[in-house]
């Protein structure tokens, strides 16, 4: 399980690390750790969609995953399907690149197309990394972390009320690394922490990626019993989100 535990005080770095001075240097200089834009954006589509002659349907998806296929080399790009799972949204895409600008053209290049016109974005989120960069069809270490490897994924924007703030931020930091110590025992889950202060009215936004919803739904309800949770506000939504391939999440809508 990997996870990301950000802004770390230096009473919970492990000594070790001092003996690595060297190794992790040389490691900075092969591979630099970037600051990543993650987006998170959900879709809803029109029912009036699935009145449509399915040939036209069929233009319009091929039309969209070209669209889909051409930021490939701009984003790490994830699709999944929503349906069945949720009445909010029907699809999302989780998106990592190093620029908000193309995250903003991809977004309207894909509500240009034929199926583009039938969507209604139902939330988005955009958070940022500090300290790991998300890649793909890599080894893990301190620096890097595998993203999409697997099946679900369960989403969770998260704010803190303003008792959170007043404390120190060391009695924060071990709230959150209590949180996180629970977490590491589900080695079937992944948790990714992304900042999202400043871009929207959450803090964070934190998702899990699983191959057993079980072991989610387990996680979950522990996290709700531990003491950082009470400054949590309720009400956000959390997303259960299924990865497919694109053209699977736009045959799923009808």
């Amino acid at each position: 399980m990997s996870i990301e535990l950000v802004n770390v005080p230096p009473s919970l770095t492990e000594s070790a690390e001092l003996r690595l001075v060297d190794e992790i240097s040389e490691a900075r200089k092969t591979s630099p750790v970037e600051k990543q834009f993650v987006n998170f954006v959900f879709f809803r589509v029109n029912p009036d969609w699935r009145k449509l002659a399915p040939e036209i349907k069929r233009a319009a998806k091929g039309e969209f995953q070209s669209v889909y296929d051409g930021y490939r080399d701009r984003f790490l790009l994830f699709s999944y399907s929503l349906v069945g799972f949720d009445s909010k949204a029907d699809l999302m895409f989780w998106r990592i690149g190093p620029s908000m600008d193309a995250i903003q053209d991809m977004t309207a290049k894909l509500f240009r197309t034929q199926i583009g016109s039938y969507f209604e974005s139902v939330d988005n989120y955009l958070a940022v990394t500090k300290q790991r960069m998300f890649v793909t069809g890599k080894i893990e270490d301190r620096w890097h972390v595998n993203a999409g490897e697997k099946k679900y994924h369960f989403l969770y924007p998260c704010s803190k009320e303003k008792g959170w703030f007043d404390k120190p931020a060391s009695e924060r930091d071990a709230l959150i690394k209590e949180n996180f110590m629970i977490g590491r025992r589900f080695e079937n889950i992944k948790i990714h922490l992304t900042h999202a202060f400043g871009f929207s009215d959450q803090e964070y936004i934190i998702s899990f990626e699983t191959d057993e919803p079980r072991d989610f739904l387990e996680l979950a309800e522990e996290l709700r019993q531990t003491p950082a949770s009470k400054f949590t506000l309720r009400g956000m939504p959390i997303y259960t989100c299924r990865q497919r391939p694109l053209m699977e999440c736009l045959d799923a809508l009808g």
